[in-house]
């Protein structure tokens, strides 16, 4: 085949890909996964991990993805993945490689380079999507220029620990200092030549007092001048893109730092913020800027005054080696000082940090529930408890402080004794000098001398720096360095979940207790089931919900979705298949259209409204001021928290899932809402599996099955009438719920 209709074979084949063509036969519900997530798979697949294809579809939906997002998608599944930019000559060194190159092209699709022949000095390309065929079009330099910009991702399977999962520890945050290295060598060249520099000055005041005073020689004053305005100018100009550059490498460093925290957050396991304030979580975390304003700033800083000192001392040794000795005696006790106080401050300082941790809980706390302490007006106590922490954190800041003061008060002297000692006893050599050239040199060595003082005495101070920034460490590696759910986010199975459900001997319990919450339970049901899940507080019914999806893993027995044991299927895969309604529903700041496709970004405005019909939520939006853009402010101040609830159920239903938990969901539901709602229930139901975990019993009579739970142990399940003539404790709560019907009679017929 001519190269000419090779290359219209080829972006013929990488067309975007349409509902009817698209795929291998892995996506469900006929959405069309975009080529160049289509290609990003495939590759994945050639390296043995299997890529969610739900998340392909997502990423297709808000247009061509980057080379960048592709990157994310794969390293969220534990691949090594880079966005590369390449030309031809690069681009053949991966002819031999192991695996095949992602090719974005121009038309926003993308292709497979999967090898080479160097013979024609031309790539094979296959088609992504062409699996079975096997084809590959021979392509040369020019013809993939025309489609082809540059633009690729490089895959492989992970090898050892990836960057993001290493222990967060100064080593670490170091090596991504040094991830900076090209900037970081541009910074050490430009200290070392304005370290050069500086030595001109002093250079040219003693020329100018031993040669141009005692000679009188003005055009040497002149010579002398234009070297300074020169140097000066360069100096200036030089250490503006010193730091320009220090500037660019800060904001690197901060934008690296701040997305490795919040990824690490995201994949903290859920029990975690359950058992830690919020606000101890935020302050503990944002030490860790702290650590980067270090590293970049007094770290840093020292680092170059230490390339200033390499370049001075030998020149302060060669102008006078007895006054050299005297910055450098000076310099030595200030760093005895400085140690001699480290290990008091490390003690003292561990205080301030309980108090400081301490004092950012309350105040957390306080703004998070602030709707708890306006409505029952616990402002005094609030109050009370913040100026105690306040004081508490005052008062180790206080203590700190004191000691950190004896050092630097130690210190001082000495400082003061380098320079003015310097001036003593240069003024001495001076006097008896007889050539008369050493005036000059005591100028130079004077200039030059606190500049070599200066770094020292930094050195010094920066071991003391170094136990807050160790201290912050230990803070922010408390919280980053948790174990987190990475292999099961990343791993595992993806079958197509169809709901059917069951436990087999499950046995949970929590770390802060030794009670079981489920004890050795056991049943099952088909899916699309309609299942209640009743029990008085306290029995297991949301722990059991909880198994379900994943949050706690560590059980006995075993868990079974399709026959698939939970402890095996993807997580993120799980969850998503998943619909979940709590008794208290977040919604986001934003729009309610946006909070109601907020699983599924690429679906329309058409999507909400189905999904806002389907859960009783449409009647109350259209009478909204903006309709759908009405925007939720923060906590939903503008929402009833029936109207919350609903949207929440909204929201679950929006990603079809094949399993949908209804966790107390009612419960805030006003009688309207729910009616509304319960009439809905047997269409949401519909093709999927539904867990309803309630205490009303009323709204479960509809259930197909009726699970009991008591104490953590399964009692009994069946439908509701089976329940009452066989369950005790079913039919107990029952009675409870409902003893007010049997008394209306009476009591109407009293009052007739």
């Amino acid at each position: 085949m001519p190269m000419g209709q090779r290359l219209g074979s080829l972006r013929q084949c990488y067309r975007p890909t349409s509902p009817a063509d698209a795929g291998d036969g892995r996506q469900t519900s006929g959405e069309a996964i975009h080529p160049r997530a289509q290609a990003v798979m495939v590759a994945a697949r050639f390296h043995g991990i299997e890529l969610d294809p739900g998340e392909a579809i997502s990423m297709g939906a808000r247009g061509a993805p980057s080379a960048v997002a592709l990157c994310e998608w794969a390293q969220n599944a534990g691949m090594w993945a880079r966005a590369v930019r390449l030309r031809w000559r690069q681009l053949m060194h991966f002819v031999d490689d192991a695996g095949p190159v992602v090719l974005l092209l121009t038309d926003g699709s993308a292709t497979l380079m999967v090898g080479g022949d160097s013979d024609r000095n031309a790539v094979l390309l296959r088609d992504p999507r062409a699996l079975a065929s096997e084809i590959t079009v021979a392509v040369d330099e020019l013809r993939l220029e025309r489609v082809w910009s540059g633009e690729a991702v490089l895959l492989r399977a992970q090898r050892g620990q990836m960057t993001t999962d290493a222990p967060f520890t100064l080593s670490w945050l170091s090596r991504l200092v040094l991830q900076e290295k090209p900037s970081l060598r541009d910074i050490g060249l430009a200290s070392l030549t304005l370290s050069f520099l500086t030595i001109f000055p002093p250079l040219l005041v003693m020329t100018v007092v031993d040669k141009v005073l005692t000679h009188h020689s003005y055009s040497t004053l002149l010579l002398l001048g234009t070297i300074l305005a020169i140097t000066t100018i360069y100096e200036a100009v030089l250490g503006y893109a010193r730091r320009l550059i220090v500037m660019v490498v800060g904001a690197r460093l901060d934008t690296k730092l701040n997305l490795h925290v919040f990824n690490r957050l995201l994949r903290l396991p859920l029990d975690y913020f359950e058992r830690h304030p919020a606000g101890e979580t935020m302050h503990k975390i944002t030490q860790v800027y702290k650590v980067r304003e270090f590293l970049t700033g007094k770290l840093l800083a020292t680092f170059l005054d230490m390339i200033t000192l390499a370049v001075l001392l030998p020149f302060l040794f060669y102008l006078n080696s007895s006054l050299a000795f005297v910055v450098l005696a000076c310099s030595a006790l200030i760093v005895l000082v400085v140690l001699a106080y480290l290990r008091p401050l490390q003690r003292v300082f561990s205080k301030v940090i309980l108090a400081e941790s301490e004092k950012a809980s309350a105040l957390g706390e306080t703004v998070f529930g602030v709707k708890t302490v306006k409505s029952l007006a616990l402002e005094p106590q609030r109050r009370m408890l913040w100026d105690a922490r306040v004081a508490e954190a005052g008062k180790s800041r206080l203590a700190f402080g004191k000691l950190a003061n004896w050092p630097q008060t130690i210190v001082n002297p000495i400082e003061r004794f380098m320079s003015i000692g310097v001036v003593l006893v240069g003024a001495y050599i001076a006097i008896a000098d007889k050539s008369g050239y050493a005036v000059g040199a005591l100028f130079a060595f004077m200039m030059l001398s606190m500049r070599v003082a200066q770094p020292l005495a930094g050195l010094a101070r920066l071991i003391e720096n170094y136990e807050e920034v160790g201290a912050a460490i230990s803070e922010t590696a408390s919280v980053l360095n948790r174990p987190l759910e990475y292999d099961a986010l990343s791993r595992g199975l993806r079958p197509q979940l169809s709901g059917a459900i069951a436990f087999d001997d499950v046995s949970f319990t929590y770390g802060s207790t030794k009670i079981p919450a489920l004890d050795r339970v056991s049943f099952a049901v088909p899916a699309g089931t309609m299942l209640g899940i009743v029990g008085r507080s306290g029995s297991g019914k949301s722990t059991l919900t909880r198994l379900l999806q994943g949050i706690n893993r560590d059980y006995s027995g075993f868990v079974k979705i399709d026959g698939n044991d939970v402890r095996e299927i993807n997580l993120r895969h799980l969850r998503q298949s998943f619909g979940v309604v709590l008794q208290e529903n977040f919604l986001f700041r934003g729009p309610i259209c946006e909070n109601i496709i907020a699983g599924r970004p690429g679906l329309t405005l058409s999507d909400a409204v189905r999904a806002a019909r389907l859960a009783g939520a449409e009647e109350f939006i259209e009478r909204m001021p903006n309709g759908y853009e009405t925007l939720i402010e923060e906590g939903s101040p503008n929402l009833s928290g029936g109207q919350r609830q609903r949207l929440a159920i909204a929201r679950a239903l929006i990603t079809d899932p094949r399993i949908l938990i209804l966790d107390e969901a009612m419960s805030a539901l006003d009688p309207e809402s729910e009616a509304v709602l319960n009439a809905n229930l047997l269409r949401i139901a519909h093709g999927r599996t539904m867990i309803i975990v309630s205490h009303r019993l009323s709204s479960l009579v509809d259930c197909d099955q009726i699970l009991v739970l008591e104490s953590g142990k399964a009692v009994d399940i069946a439908p509701h009438r089976v329940l009452l003539e066989r369950c005790g404790i079913y039919r107990q709560l029952w009675n409870q719920q409902n003893r007010h019907l049997g008394n209306q009679g009476p009591r109407h017929a009293q009052a007739s």
